[in-house]
């Protein structure tokens, strides 16, 4: 499933936080990339221990957290802290798929990458080229959010970007290990609990809503990992 969740920042907040970026001491986006993938990243990353990184992941993450349509659709035990990179100059990340398992620096945890997310912080207008390609069972996704917004995919996902020709591409990326492994299972959950809450808001007294709230949990039951 590829869901598109707007307005983790506001347009306002993005621009302030990609104008921070901007000043920032960027590194090698090598550092981060297992042995295939080096070979097709070509970016910049704020260093991991980035102080910056670190305040900015403090305002983000509990939106993340609280995020109603995240958390239907991500199922979130464990969320790996957020990484930034920029794109430009002709800047671009070839066709590859995420490590299974990313260890947390300086810590004994480890997160499996059910899920993959990006928070775009440019203006799409700023910038050309550099869109997110994955590939998915509809065929290719291209995306370019608005700045504040994220997408969310399933981390077992071919995907790229392509070369940012003009102008900086800032962003976010992380992963998400959800309680519930597969990617099928997690759809039908979140499309189960999207349908509840419309029932809810249209037909509260409805008899089904019992039953169907049952069913969602009892499958959530079944399949979640802990």
């Amino acid at each position: 499933m590829l869901l598109h969740i707007p307005g983790i920042f506001s347009q306002e907040e993005a621009s302030s936080i990609r104008q921070t970026l901007e000043q920032a001491d960027w590194a090698d986006g090598k550092a981060t990339a297992g042995y295939q993938s080096a070979l097709a990243k070509h970016n910049l990353q704020l260093p991991q221990d980035s102080e910056l990184a670190n305040s900015i992941s403090s305002l983000m993450l509990p939106r993340i957290w609280k995020n109603p349509l995240f958390y239907s659709a991500a199922l979130p035990s464990k969320v790996f802290p957020p990484l930034y990179n920029c794109y430009t100059g002709g800047g671009n990340f070839g066709y590859h798929i995420d490590n299974a398992i990313r260890p947390i620096r300086n810590s004994p945890e480890q997160v499996r990458t059910d899920l993959s997310a990006t928070v775009f912080f440019s203006d799409p207008a700023s910038y050309d080229g550099g869109e997110l390609v994955i590939q998915d069972t509809y065929g290719e996704q291209r995306i370019k959010l608005a700045a504040g917004d994220m997408v969310l995919y399933p981390g077992t996902s071919l995907h790229k970007v392509l070369p940012v020709t003009k102008g900086a591409r800032i962003a976010s990326f992380f992963w998400i290990q959800s309680m519930v492994r597969e990617d099928s299972q997690r759809t039908m959950l979140f499309e189960m609990d999207q349908a509840i809450q419309m029932l809810t808001l249209d037909h509260p007294d409805h008899p089904s809503l019992l039953r169907l709230t049952g069913t969602y949990h009892n499958l959530l039951r079944r399949w979640a990992i802990t």
